[in-house]
């Protein structure tokens, strides 16, 4: 009867471990670093090492998280690990954007109210618990994904204390000069029913009707009757897209430099820019007509017209923002709808503002006859109304791009009102500077930052709504004078600090400001400010408010990481309040990631069915797979998404997992392995082993430079790659013969496990931060030596190289083994399907290689077989190219190690098993 052999072979054991089923184990190791405070642990281990400073971005508390914020936190998080485990202390503290718009509209709605209906009180407390119930729905599904920070106190912009840091950096920047209230353009939301800014604004598509309107000349400094025209028949004719601005037209800008000319058509003419003509004709639909005469605009400067609808003038002015890209070139100016409007019109003493629209964005009274019409309605009665007066030259259909607002997605109007303002034109050089001393990812994004800045007008910081810091401060009852000084800033600090925002609300001025402060008049008595901030300033001072207020952090950040839009958004707002507060940026580099988009590059909506929510995948995949997906791909850019993606990533997660899960079976698990006791020295490894070892120090180089550079997939795709062809293909598929065949104490056999070891301990290291439920699982199973801690694998540092010195002799006869074997495989496999052979043992392979190559094969063959996983290898010699034959092996087949060899039959002992096998069973 045959030996039961199998006995002594130490086989992988099916029942183990790293078996999958990510979606129902993440959850238990979640609850055992949440339970055992393993972010802390993690923190407290690495006081003292240098700080790395990642300053989270804060999202808002308003709704699920979406792909988008799972990408950033993933980003994020894949940093935060890193650095903790490669000689920093790494804290990270999430947080909060937790006022506005959005969650005030959603409170109200929660509630069933309309603007106005209850006290600001008690909407903001409604605003307060929506906000909070929010924070805690999206921490969960953060720490969901495997992110680890100080989820028990995070960072909120409703915090007491966050709030009072904010009221100091408004006053040191009104201090400064920066701040003021005045009446100009911003744009204005009409449904949200508040200014807005720069970086709240969206652009769309949006068909209109631009319009082409005749002025007629009253007053032309004599230069066309000079010509014997009849001023009754001349016009200047202005294009625009917003008809509804036409009865806030106070003027016609020209651009100084550009030639305007006198258009002949029939009994009129019409003066606008030479290099316009043609297309104006065109779509006015006149075919006959010449041209007449050139003037500069500077020479047309000072004319005057007459407002179509309106018994008024619209003086000809001259302004450096008129192009020639579209209309006429002579354009439309409404001081009260248009910034450039505004600043052009303030070089002329004679030119007032009007402003013909209310905060709902109907025409006022002052429109005349169109009022109470919002833009839609006063569109089409003020086009018919042109229409009827003889004053418009034609209407063209177009969809042009026009700022929406970003919350409701409507149309937004140019409107002006009395606003607070942040003077951005005094320190932009200062910005500027600012923004060269950063380290920009990629790197163009300076010069996106750079133009943004460069180009920004003074940013509208206050918001007519309930819920959110109010501006602090004061008006003196007696003249208005705005009251803004050290005095009445620390006062209101100090009462924010001990009582937060709504104290605002129920607290008189005299409880709070002090009777010493007075108005230049001499009144002691004041009034509040009611509008609030602008949310972009609120979380554009969490520099401040978070690193210089939490013990742990320090100020400036080391990174800030956020999608790319935030170039106008926080990234900017965090620039500006930091270089007047703080005289610099508050970080030293900027990382962007791109939009999230569908398989086939479109943006992701609910309404287009493309949309993958993120508990989706954890809970049909797992985190680790999402992550994955983050790591795989190069974020810098728009990133795709599709169950076929998750799919591929599931296939290469498996690969990862399944070397992993083999050297556990063959190192922990009752296979006998004590890494301080049987480990071996490097010289008595085996080469194969230092081969392997030499393929971990490239991986351990290539993995840390690319969490260096923060090019995730550079490190994925080496862990995976290293797992794939350097580990499943080669190095463990050759060492399961001395795994399984040699004595379970022998040199061979621990040279093997101690390699693998030291593979496993590094390949989890490199990997946690990015599959990091599964690295930990590796971690939990995988024997340790006492250096290790045990507990976590997050609680340890990333993988030094392995101290071997690999000549390039070394490197280049591996590199010779290996691609031996690449050729023996393709003959070994056309063999196997040309039914010749079964199993790779049962052959032997020959070698026919030229004179040059001879030697070397010759001196490989005994070491070949092994590698080559055959019976036996002979060299010979051949001519031209090596040539791989595949032959039947010569002896018989050993029962143990299934190898062919001469020397079965021998030990009269064990008659079925070849000479190795027999000195290997014998006790």
């Amino acid at each position: 009867m045959a030996q039961d052999y199998n006995a002594t072979l130490n086989l992988p054991v099916t029942e183990f471990p790293m078996r999958g089923n990510l979606p129902k184990r993440e959850p238990e190791t979640l609850e055992k670093w949440e339970s055992e405070r393993l972010y802390y642990k993690m923190i407290d281990k690495n006081k003292g090492k240098p700080t790395f400073i990642l300053h989270d971005g804060p999202p808002y508390a308003n709704g699920e998280i979406h792909l988008g914020t799972a990408l950033n936190k993933t980003l994020k998080d894949f940093i935060v690990k890193y650095k903790n485990m490669s000689g920093f202390c790494a804290p990270y503290v999430p947080g909060w954007d937790t006022h506005g718009l959005p969650i005030e509209l959603k409170a109200m709605k929660a509630i069933g109210v309309k603007d106005g209906a209850i006290p600001p009180t008690e909407l903001r407390k409604h605003c307060h618990d929506y906000a909070m119930t929010h924070v805690a729905n999206q921490m969960k599904q953060f720490k969901r994904l495997g992110s680890l920070g100080d989820y028990e106190y995070p960072y909120l912009t409703l915090r007491p204390a966050y709030e009072a840091r904010q009221v100091e950096v408004f006053g040191a920047m009104a201090k400064k000069g920066y701040m003021y209230k005045g009446l100009k353009p911003v744009y204005w939301c009409p449904d949200c029913n508040t200014a807005l800014a720069e970086a709240e604004i969206e652009y769309s598509n949006d068909p209109c009707y631009s319009i082409y309107v005749k002025f007629n000349v009253t007053d032309d400094k004599g230069m066309f009757t000079a010509l014997g025209l009849d001023l009754s028949k001349v016009y200047f004719v202005i294009w625009t897209t917003t008809t509804w601005t036409i009865p806030g037209n106070l003027a016609i800008c020209l651009g100084p430099e550009y030639n305007y000319t006198l258009v002949h058509v029939g009994d009129e003419y019409y003066v606008m820019a030479e290099e316009l003509v043609k297309t104006t004709m065109e779509t006015a639909g006149i075919t006959e007509y010449t041209t007449e005469h050139i003037f500069t605009g500077a020479e047309l400067e000072g004319m005057k017209t007459k407002h179509p609808l309106y018994d008024r003038p619209s003086p000809i002015i001259v302004g450096d923002h008129v192009t020639l890209e579209s209309g006429t070139g002579c354009v439309h100016t409404a001081p009260g709808y248009g910034v450039e409007d505004f600043e052009v019109c303030k070089n002329y003493d004679d030119i007032g503002i009007i402003v013909c629209v209310d905060a709902k964005g109907r025409q006022t009274a002052e429109a005349g006859e169109f009022e109470g019409l919002d833009t839609d309605e006063a569109n089409k009665a003020i086009a018919a109304k042109l229409t009827e007066l003889g004053a418009m030259l034609a209407t063209q259909k177009i969809v042009h791009q026009y700022p929406h607002c970003w919350r409701c997605n409507s149309p937004i109007i140019y409107r002006a009102t009395e606003q607070w303002f942040c003077s951005v034109n005094g320190f932009k050089d200062e910005a500027i500077k600012a923004i060269e001393s950063v380290k920009w990812i990629p790197e163009w994004g300076e010069d996106r930052i750079k133009g943004m800045v460069r180009d920004r007008s003074d940013w509208c910081i206050s918001r007519q709504r309930t819920w959110g810091v109010p501006i602090p401060v004061i008006y003196c009852k007696d003249c208005g004078k705005p009251i803004v000084t050290d005095e009445t800033i620390s006062a209101i600090a100090d009462l924010f600090r001990k009582e937060g925002s709504d104290a605002w609300w129920t607290k008189e001025v005299s409880e709070f400001i002090p009777a010493s402060v007075k108005c230049e008049c001499g009144c002691g008595e004041f009034t509040k400010e009611y509008d609030i901030m602008d949310v972009w300033f609120d979380s554009g001072v969490s520099h401040t408010s978070v690193m210089d207020e939490f013990d742990s952090l320090t100020w400036p950040a080391d990174l800030y990481l956020e999608g790319a839009d935030q170039y106008r958004g926080w990234f900017q707002s965090s620039l500006l309040t930091s270089v007047v507060y703080k005289g610099t940026a508050p970080y030293k580099a900027v990382c962007t990631h791109g939009w999230v988009v569908d398989g086939e590059g479109k943006t992701m909506h609910k309404s287009l069915g493309n949309g993958i929510d993120p508990s989706e995948i954890t809970d049909q995949y797992g985190a680790d797979i999402l992550r994955l997906w983050v790591a795989s791909s190069d974020y810098h850019s728009d990133i795709r998404i599709s169950k076929p993606i998750l799919s591929q990533l599931s296939d290469a997660y498996k690969k990862i997992r399944n070397t992993a899960r083999f050297i556990l079976g063959n190192l922990g698990n009752g296979s006998g392995f004590d890494p301080d006791k049987d480990s071996v020295s490097d010289d008595k490894l085996t080469e194969l082993d230092k081969w392997a070892l030499m393929k971990l120090d490239k991986l351990i180089d290539d993995v840390k430079g690319g969490y260096e550079r923060y090019d995730f997939h550079i490190a994925f795709h080496a862990i995976h790659n290293f797992c794939v062809v350097d580990m499943s293909n080669f190095y463990l598929d050759i060492i399961k013969d001395r795994l399984y065949c040699e004595k379970e104490a022998s040199e061979l056999r621990r040279a093997a496990q101690t390699t693998m070891y030291r593979i496993l301990s590094a390949l989890a290291r490199l990997a946690a931060p990015i599959i990091s439920f599964t690295a930990e699982e590796i971690w939990q199973f995988m024997p340790h030596t006492s250096a290790d801690d045990k507990e976590s694998v997050f609680l340890n540092q990333m993988p030094e190289k392995s101290g071997i010195e690999f000549s390039a002799d070394f490197a280049d006869k591996w590199d010779f083994i290996y691609n031996t074997r690449l050729g023996a495989n393709k003959a070994l496999e056309e063999a196997r399907n040309a039914k010749t052979i079964g199993k790779s043992l049962e052959a032997k392979i020959i070698i026919k290689s030229s004179e040059a190559d001879f030697a070397r094969y010759a001196e490989l063959a005994d070491s070949l077989k092994d590698i080559l996983i055959v019976s036996g290898v002979e060299a010979v010699k051949g001519e031209g190219e090596t040539v791989f034959e595949v032959a039947k092996a010569d002896g018989e087949k050993c029962e143990r190690c299934w190898c062919y060899s001469c020397t079965v039959g021998k030990n009269s002992t064990h008659p079925t098993l070849c000479e190795r096998c027999a000195v290997a069973v014998e006790v």
